[in-house]
């Protein structure tokens, strides 16, 4: 099984109305969540967090910047077509028209003996 990191994306617009939020919207959103995270079973490894507070960090220094990636999750998958499929129609894709999801596969590391 691999491992794969899933990346949601989402205008700022959309970050500022999470957070404006009242409790019952929240609290809808949360149990669709939940309910992504019991379709998917021991698939979902961690499901995340929201991302915030996100800094630039180059050679000069690090300094504040503006992201669209808005939280994360980790999945196992044998293949990225089965992860994929995983995240297919999910919720956070009908928040707003330019809601994405982006799927990476974890490589290995040959030269790491375990990874």
């Amino acid at each position: 099984m691999g491992r794969y990191i899933v990346l949601y994306q989402a205008p700022l617009s959309v970050a500022e109305r999470f957070a404006q939020a009242t409790p019952e919207e929240a609290m809808k959103g949360m149990q669709m969540w939940i309910s992504w995270a019991q379709k998917l079973g021991s698939a979902l490894i961690d499901p995340g967090r929201p991302l915030g507070h996100a800094m630039r960090v180059t050679p000069a220094g690090a300094k504040p910047t503006d992201s669209t990636i808005i939280g994360m999750s980790i999945m196992a998958a044998s293949s990225m077509d089965e992860a994929l499929g995983l995240v297919k129609d999910h919720h956070h894709l009908h928040w707003a028209p330019d809601c994405e999801i982006l799927v990476l596969e974890e490589m290995p590391i040959p030269e790491m003996h375990g990874q």
